[in-house]
C-alpha cells in the first residue's frame, strides 16, 4: 500500500502493525445526482441519533465561508512537493456548498493556485463521528482531502500530534485513502487502506472514533479499523483533540508532479461537515 504525508516532513517510516483489524473492501454503488451546481439529496442512512448527537456543523448555506468556524491557510506551504499557492479566493460558498478550486494560474512561484481550510483554535474534537459530504475532482496531479490534525502541533509538531486522514484521493483512480499517522518508537508510523468507489459522484466520507479504535467508512459501509485500546503501539496522540482540514492540493511527492491542464480549473464540493458526539 502506498503512503505519503501532508506535513513538512518529506519522508515517512512506514509502520503496519499487526494489532491493527482489518474489514473487507468493497464497492461502493453511488445512488445521487451528478448535477455539478445544485447537491443532490442525500440518499445515504442518516446518524444513528440513540448513539450521537450533533456537536458542530457547517451546512454552507449562506454566501461566503464562515469564518468564525475556519481559517484560510495561505500562500506555498512548501510540504510534499506539491505545487500550488494557496488563495482564500479560490474557496466559496453557493447553492448550499462549498467549493474549493484549483486554478491553472501561477502566484507567488506556483504554478497553480487552490484554497486550503482549517478549524485551528476555532473547534476541536475528541472522539465521535465526523463526516462531509464531497463530490471530488478527478484528474492526474490532483489531491483533494479531509483530514485532521492533532491540536497541539504547535508544541510537539508532526508527527508526534497525531494525524487522521478521513479522505483522501488521487490522480484518476477509483480509490479512496483512509489512514492514521502518528510516532512510535521515535518514527513516523502510519496505518491505514483504501476502497473502490466513484469519486467524481457524490459521497459521505467518515470516521467514528472513541477511546478503543477508529474506523473510516464510505457511505457508511466500513472498510478500514484502527486499534487505538490502551495507547497500543504509542497511539497516544489519538486520545488528544483534533481540528479540521479541508484542501485540494496539486501535483505534489504522492500524485506526482504531472498535473493534467485540461483537468483544470477543478473543483472540489462539499455540502456539509458534520461532527456528532457519542450521547450518553
Amino acid at each position: 500500500m502506498r503512503r505519503k504525508i501532508l506535513t513538512p516532513l518529506k519522508t515517512v517510516a512506514i509502520i503496519l502493525l499487526a494489532a491493527f483489524a482489518l474489514t473487507s473492501c468493497q464497492k461502493v454503488q453511488d445512488t445521487g445526482n451528478n448535477h455539478p451546481y445544485v447537491p443532490p439529496p442525500d440518499t445515504t442512512k442518516t446518524i444513528d441519533t440513540t448513539k450521537y448527537s450533533l456537536l458542530w456543523s457547517d451546512e454552507f448555506s449562506g454566501s461566503s465561508i464562515d469564518t468564525t468556524k475556519w481559517n484560510f491557510e495561505t500562500g506555498n506551504l512548501h510540504v510534499n512537493n506539491e505545487e500550488e499557492y494557496y488563495l482564500a479566493a479560490n474557496a466559496t460558498v453557493a447553492n448550499g456548498m462549498l467549493s474549493i478550486t484549483a486554478k491553472n494560474e501561477s502566484q507567488g512561484g506556483q504554478p497553480y493556485t487552490s484554497a486550503r481550510m482549517n478549524t485551528q483554535n476555532k473547534f476541536t474534537v475528541t472522539y465521535g463521528k465526523i463526516e462531509a459530504r464531497i463530490k471530488l475532482p478527478t484528474g492526474a496531479g490532483l489531491w483533494p482531502a479531509f483530514w485532521m490534525l492533532g491540536s497541539d502541533i504547535s508544541i510537539v509538531s508532526w508527527p508526534v500530534c497525531g494525524e487522521i486522514d478521513i479522505m483522501e484521493h488521487i490522480n484518476s483512480d477509483s480509490l479512496i485513502y483512509g489512514t492514521m499517522h502518528w510516532a512510535s518508537g521515535g518514527q513516523a508510523a502510519s496505518y491505514g487502506l483504501n476502497m473502490a468507489s466513484t469519486p467524481s459522484q457524490w459521497h459521505i466520507y467518515s470516521v467514528t472514533w472513541d477511546t478503543n479504535s477508529i474506523k473510516w467508512y464510505v457511505d457508511n459501509n466500513l472498510y478500514v479499523t484502527g486499534n487505538i485500546a490502551n495507547n497500543i503501539n504509542s497511539t497516544n496522540a489519538f486520545h488528544n483533540p483534533f481540528f479540521i482540514i479541508l484542501n485540494l492540493a496539486v501535483g505534489g511527492d504522492w500524485p506526482g508532479a504531472y498535473v493534467d491542464p485540461g483537468k483544470l480549473p477543478a473543483t472540489m464540493l462539499v455540502d456539509y461537515v458534520r461532527v456528532y458526539q457519542a450521547s450518553n
